[in-house]
């Protein structure tokens, strides 16, 4: 059992191994963020920033995969996840797009310019 402790220690000071960490903590921010979102708003919520942190850390932990451990089930895995990230951003962009068309009256800029004219002759 000490061998592989060793082992494992051995490896930390490798570079892929760092970054490999990295994008560990990057994939673990989005369950922080989305916690502290949610505690701040008393319920459960998933912040713009959860999807991002997921496409970052996805990314890297992807990259660690292909090139340093050739993992076929993390490469799987952290693959199929990018559909399901970006789907998200697009959904919430698109609504977002559709809120602030919908405040914007239709014609407001047309209508008001021809009575301020009229009120000013």
């Amino acid at each position: 059992m000490s061998d592989i402790f060793y082992e494992l220690i051995d490896k930390l000071d490798e570079p892929w191994v760092i970054f490999g960490f990295a994008a560990q903590a990057a994939f673990f921010m989005r369950f922080a963020v989305q916690w502290v979102a949610s505690e701040r708003a008393g319920r459960s919520i998933i912040p713009v920033a959860f999807w991002y942190f997921s496409i970052v850390g996805a990314a890297g932990l992807l990259t660690y995969a292909v090139v340093y451990t050739r993992d076929p089930v993390v490469i799987a895995g952290q693959s199929l996840g990018f559909v399901i990230y970006f789907r998200n951003l697009m959904l919430i962009y698109r609504r977002k797009k559709h809120d602030l068309m919908a405040e914007t009256p239709v014609g407001d800029n047309q209508e008001d310019h021809a009575d301020h004219d009229r009120k000013q002759s």
